[in-house]
C-alpha cells in the first residue's frame, strides 16, 4: 500500500471520501511544515494559502466542499493561524491517480 488515496470524484468517490483525501493532504503538509521548521511548529505564523486540485469528472462541481476537508482540519489543528485563502479546481487526472493534491504557502518566523 502506497498510502495514497486514489480515485475520481463523481465517478468512484463521493464528497466525503474526497474530504478524507484532502484531510490526509493537510496532515502531510503539516508534517512537511514541521520538518521545515526544525520540528518547532511554534514558528508558524499562519497558513497563507492552499492551492487544491481535485481529480474529478467534468460534471462534478463540488470541489470546494472536497477541499473543506483540508481547510477545516487546518483550522481545527492550528486555530486562527490555520485560516487561509485557497483555490479549489478540477483536474481531469492527477499524478499517480490521487484524488486530491494540495500545495500550501506558510508564513513562519
Amino acid at each position: 500500500e502506497s498510502g495514497l488515496i486514489t480515485g475520481t470524484l463523481g465517478e468512484d468517490m463521493d464528497v466525503e471520501a474526497g474530504q478524507a483525501a484532502a484531510r490526509r493532504c493537510a496532515i502531510a503538509l503539516l508534517a512537511q511544515l514541521k520538518a521545515a521548521c526544525g520540528g518547532d511548529l511554534e514558528r508558524l505564523v499562519r497558513v497563507v494559502k492552499l492551492g487544491a486540485f481535485v481529480n474529478s469528472t467534468a460534471d462534478f462541481t463540488q470541489q470546494p466542499a472536497v477541499v473543506n476537508g483540508a481547510s477545516d482540519f487546518l483550522v481545527a489543528a492550528l486555530g486562527d493561524a490555520g485560516r487561509h485563502a485557497r483555490s479549489a479546481v478540477s483536474a481531469p487526472s492527477l499524478p499517480l491517480g490521487v484524488a486530491v493534491e494540495i500545495d500550501a504557502v506558510f508564513q513562519i518566523k
